[in-house]
């Protein structure tokens, strides 16, 4: 799936995808599906032009919450599919129906400047940061700072400092597409519900 949120003004485009849903084990009894989130863009807004990241739909829940809190009630988010009861990991309507709407989310916030000043939204589309390190990030409490987080990020997650210092240590293409620097690390296997073999067509 594909959109572009285009400035007809400064011929700006903002391409985003969100595809790929995968079911993680945390162990036995725990699962969640995670996605993942394509962007490329020629924006000024953001200096890292090609990225790929793995969220679930809880981070979104977070996203929301914190980019309206840091707007301060000057921007009107969109709403985000609404938590299902009855959502389960092996309905593949189910699942397909919240990416849509997760994907439609990105599309709307992504056309106001206010929210694409926020740290927070490119520390979660361009970085695996947790939730909790994206905020000590943003509050300077952390000994990287939003952008060399953003410009070591793979598509693996970063738990403490030092997993980002080690990575920053590591050289990889962050903006490259290669197994190498994408394939995500888990301890366990995923069991992937809808891999999509094409790749997206940039633009």
């Amino acid at each position: 799936m594909r959109e572009e949120t285009q400035s007809t003004e400064n011929q700006q485009v903002i391409s985003v995808w969100v595809r790929d849903p995968r079911i993680q084990k945390n162990d036995f009894w725990h699962a969640y599906i995670d996605y993942e989130i394509c962007l490329h863009t020629n924006s000024v807004f953001f200096t890292k032009k090609t990225s790929r990241v793995r969220r679930r739909y809880s981070e979104f829940v977070w996203l929301r919450q914190k980019l309206q809190a840091n707007s301060l009630l000057m921007v009107q988010l969109p709403q985000l599919p609404p938590k299902n009861p009855f959502f389960s990991l092996n309905n593949a309507q189910q699942v397909a129906d919240r990416m849509k709407g997760l994907q439609k989310f990105l599309e709307k916030i992504l056309l106001s400047n206010l929210v694409l000043s926020d740290s927070c939204l490119h520390l979660f589309l361009q970085s695996q940061l947790s939730v909790s390190k994206i905020e000590a990030c943003v509050a300077g409490k952390t000994s990287f700072s939003v952008a060399q987080a953003v410009h070591s990020s793979t598509l693996r997650r970063f738990h403490s400092e030092e997993d980002l210092q080690r990575d920053l240590c590591v050289p990889c293409d962050s903006d490259s597409d290669s197994s190498e620097c994408r394939e995500p690390r888990h301890k366990n296997k995923d069991m992937v519900l809808n891999k999509s073999k094409s790749q997206p067509h940039l633009i």
